[in-house]
């Protein structure tokens, strides 16, 4: 059985054993938190559904109002006039097919990836390097399309993807421990009132079953799912 090292115990001692808002939950992780680095904050989100069928698939983007407090480094993949616009727009790396051939021959000095459609017929080809990664492009992620400078952007900006996994649980960073409270507040509600927006039709049930809330090294907080849940129809 892994033991819990003593700090870790001490933190979680000062954690009450209910159920927290996310306006309480993050000054209490903040107040706890005991790890000398600047810690990712997470939230993990388990769903009432069943993602072995694909009509309850739950899978999106949102654009976190104060980021993720690092910029990602993001390579689009396109070709003439759109190379221009993705590199004014900020990409780190823009390029075209010889891309393409660089990351089979093994670069991925990237975070992000975005490619124009017509572009899709080479990218194709490394499904099996970045799909692992959760790197592959995707329509649904507006990862492929032809506004590649918005694209772009809104990774910049702090665009966040997530999808439940094959557990039926949705984990996904929101910030650094660093960050003001209300920062991290407003990005926590941003995400889960997206991860409410994407309940797909065929879920049957209570759709947020559990929230928690955690730094890389701290304990979780759990939160009252049903006051996010309420929150997020208005």
């Amino acid at each position: 059985m892994r033991k819990t090292g003593k700090k870790f115990t001490a933190a979680r001692q000062q954690v009450p054993d209910r159920p927290h808002t996310i306006e309480e939950a993050v000054p209490l992780m903040q107040k706890v938190k005991f790890a000398k680095f600047d810690e990712t904050v997470e939230l993990s989100m388990r769903l009432g559904v069943d993602p072995k069928h694909a009509d309850q698939m739950v899978r999106g983007t949102v654009v976190l109002p104060h980021g993720l407090g690092k910029s990602k480094r993001v390579l689009a993949i396109a070709g003439g006039e759109k190379q221009k616009e993705a590199q004014d727009a900020g990409a780190d790396v823009v390029g075209g097919e010889e891309v393409v051939e660089k990351i089979q021959g093994g670069w991925m000095d990237f975070d992000a990836v975005v490619a124009t459609p017509d572009m899709m017929r080479a990218v194709g080809k490394l499904g099996k390097v970045l799909g692992p990664r959760g790197l592959m492009p995707n329509p649904k992620t507006g990862t492929v399309t032809v506004e590649i400078a918005k694209a772009v952007r809104e990774i910049k900006a702090g665009k966040v993807e997530f999808r439940v996994d094959k557990t039926g649980i949705v984990h996904a960073p929101i910030g650094k421990i660093s960050f003001p409270a209300q920062s991290l507040v407003d990005n926590a509600h941003a995400l889960v009132d997206s991860v409410v927006k994407a309940k797909p039709s065929a879920a049957k049930g209570k759709y947020l079953r559990s929230v928690t809330m955690s730094s890389t090294m701290g304990p979780g907080i759990q939160i009252d799912t049903t006051a996010v849940e309420a929150g997020a129809k208005h």
